[in-house]
């Protein structure tokens, strides 16, 4: 028997033995035994990854699994590259998960529907790439989408906010069905079967009109789940109301499956289109990108800020896949391989940090009870462990040396600039505007993470409950260990998976070229004359540092330093008050992008009740809501609900009138059948 089979097998059933043991057992048995089990539906699903990526292959049927139709599974190297980075997310965040539930008692992640739902939702990851069916690859969709809102409303009874953010993720992720199951029962139609395999002989036959529905169709709705715009609200709510453990599975592996079904669809079964196809997912790539670290940027709730700083993650992914599209659509091969293996290395890179980054602000969270950054600080000091991971992510969520980011977005550059050679107005506009996006999202990156690590851990504490954090418990520290080794693997060796990131490429049609090689420490790209070694970049930058620290230290030994008390202007010690907080830090950017962002200010003044002329109290209040989900989202609910109040007066309690609407259906039925015949 194959790896494959083998280790899907495995994950499968430990997925199933886990959910029973979350109803079965009684809590103190119940988290570490699912826990564990989870982590092995991680271990067996990123098993079979690897084996994908190394070059194995495997495809089965099922015929009696599903009514009708059958069960269609197939693993690819675009499939094992997927499942490999789900499976160690899952396995790294399944170890930290069992610290984190015990910490909350039988209730939220603890309790038994959500122990329940965990390794499900865990093994659906795992499996969604396995589809190699239209019908197939819908049921584990919705049995994903349906198993991640259970463990969204985890924490329900604890606040009113969480069944807020639960209704617009079941809202949007159900509109994505919607688009989703309408274009690809279309594409089925058209192409004469409704298998993966079909659909790729019979897409040339499928008209450039219904093509390009399909794609648009699709497009919305894997864009959607990757958190792009404009149908990106459910993230920021979502994910920081869930549990930080389901969180971190949702930014870290849920996400990417919208990348994947974008990919494995239009570049895979459709075999590609024309260019303005990929100008699109381009455009909403590089828009996704800005608008979400600039909203990460000014955010001062720390899990907001990570969730915006995914749909700025995204958004540079969709600009690897669309640049792979428009290069393809001109007939460069060799750019549109590149392109593709930036962006698949990047959904690698942003898992591994992003990950971290939510475990490690749901280690916070559980220590002060506080996701404000505004209410925190000084936990440096207190939380030094994850203080240093939660530093390690950030230098890779801000693409930085040594972090892990930092390889992924240089490769992304490298396709876009040698991209100019390709022919055409339209390369020749988009392009550098994209590489000025890409720069100008990784310049906000850097305040947004600098403020975060800043004001978060090395200010000083703003509230007792972050003046008495404590360290999170060791098995949290091991899951977050394992995922920071993750960042620091692909950080210094990224040129290990370049054999991987070519078989992944080889699987959607386009040559193996080879695209990112090096045997590990140095990275050389096949076909441009670029290569980079972040082992030496690092080293580079060590030396850097250590020389700038030492130079001080000799030059400071030939003066007399003498300790003096600072001139304090009469003002006494400085405080916590004092300090920025992430409101004033982010002030200055928000100036600067105050037509994007269009904050909402509200000022009131009370006087004083003997005199106008002298205050009692000012209060200044200032919010940055989503633009796009006030501009876009709140007109069509308020159209929904006035609709649905006018609605209501037809439903007057009436028998005699429910029998007159029946009476009138049915002549307007009997009138259309006549004029029908």
């Amino acid at each position: 028997m194959s790896v494959i089979p083998a280790a899907l097998a495995t994950a499968t059933a430990l997925g199933g033995t886990g959910a029973l043991a979350g109803f079965g057992l009684p809590y103190r048995l119940r988290v570490p035994v699912v826990g564990v089990l989870t982590a092995g539906v991680g271990v067996g699903g990123g098993t079979a990854g690897v084996a994908a990526l190394g070059g194995s292959r495997w495809s089965a049927v099922f015929p009696g699994l599903l009514p009708l139709a059958g069960s269609y599974a197939a693993v690819d190297a675009l499939a094992g590259l997927f499942m490999a980075v789900a499976g160690a997310v899952v396995a790294a965040v399944a170890v930290y998960g069992i610290g984190y539930a015990a910490g909350h008692g039988p209730h939220g992640l603890g309790s038994r529907t959500a122990q329940a739902v965990l390794p499900l939702f865990a093994l659906t990851l795992v499996l969604v790439p396995v589809a190699a069916s239209v019908s197939t690859f819908l049921l584990l969709w919705e049995l994903m989408a349906v198993a991640s809102l259970v463990l969204v409303l985890a924490e329900h009874r604890e606040r009113a906010s969480v069944r807020q953010a639960a209704v617009w993720y079941a809202v949007m992720t159900h509109l994505g069905l919607v688009l989703l199951l309408a274009g690809l029962a279309l594409f089925a139609a058209e192409a004469g079967g409704e298998t993966f395999t079909a659909l790729r002989a019979g897409a040339h036959a499928v008209s450039p009109a219904m093509r390009g529905l399909v794609f648009v169709l699709v497009g919305l709705a894997f864009t959607s789940k990757a958190g792009a715009l404009p149908l990106h609200a459910w993230l920021p709510r979502a994910h920081p109301e869930a549990p930080s453990p389901v969180s971190a599975l949702m930014s870290a592996a849920m996400v990417n499956l919208g990348v994947y079904g974008l990919v494995r669809t239009g570049l895979d079964l459709l075999g590609g289109g024309p260019a303005w196809w990929w100008l699109a997912v381009m455009a909403v790539g590089g828009a996704s990108a800005v608008y979400g670290i600039l909203q990460a940027a000014i955010a001062s709730d720390l899990k907001v800020l990570l969730a915006y700083s995914t749909s700025e993650n995204m958004g540079l992914v969709l600009i690897g896949v669309g640049a792979c599209g428009l290069f393809a659509a001109y007939g460069n091969q060799p750019l549109a391989a590149l392109a593709l293996a930036a962006a698949l290395l990047h959904v690698v890179n942003h898992a591994a940090f992003k990950a971290l980054l939510f475990c490690a602000a749901g280690s916070v969270l559980r220590a002060t009870g506080r996701r404000d950054l505004d209410q925190l600080g000084g936990l440096r000091s207190r939380m030094p462990a994850t203080a240093g991971l939660f530093a390690l992510a950030a230098l890779g969520a801000m693409a930085l040396p040594p972090g892990n980011g930092f390889i992924s977005e240089w490769l992304l550059l490298q396709s876009l600039i040698h991209g100019l050679q390709v022919p055409g107005v339209a390369v020749a506009v988009v392009l550098p505007l994209s590489v000025a996006l890409i720069a100008l999202s990784a310049g906000v990156a850097a305040v947004a993470f600098v403020k975060a690590l800043g004001v978060g851990f090395f200010a000083r504490p703003r509230s007792s409950s972050a003046q008495d954090a404590r360290e999170a418990p060791p098995l949290m520290i091991a899951g977050m260990g394992l995922l920071a080794a993750a960042c620091v693997t692909l950080a210094l060796v990224p040129g290990l998976l370049g054999d991987g990131l070519d078989r992944a490429v080889s699987a959607v049609g386009l040559p193996g070229t080879g695209a990112v090689s090096g045997g590990g420490v140095r990275v050389r790209l096949a076909d441009i004359s670029a290569s980079l070694s972040p082992v030496w970049v690092v080293a580079a930058l060590g030396a850097a540092l250590m020389l700038a620290a030492g130079l001080p230290r000799l030059y400071g030994r030939r003066r007399r330093r003498v300790n003096a008390r600072l001139w304090d202007c009469g003002g006494g010690a400085p405080t916590a008050r004092m300090a920025y907080t992430a409101t004033s830090f982010a002030e200055p950017l928000q100036r600067v992008f105050d037509d994007v962002l269009a904050p909402e200010q509200d000022l009131n003044v009370t006087p004083v009740r003997e005199s106008a002329y002298l205050v009692e109290r000012v209060r200044f209040q200032r919010r940055v809501p989503d633009r796009i989900e006030h501009r876009l989202y709140e007109p069509v609910l308020s159209a929904l609900a006035g609709t649905g109040q006018a609605a209501r007066r037809l439903a007057s309690g009436s028998v005699h009138l429910y029998l007159g609407y029946g009476f009138a259906g049915l002549v307007v039925l009997l009138v259309a059948l006549v004029v029908g015949w």
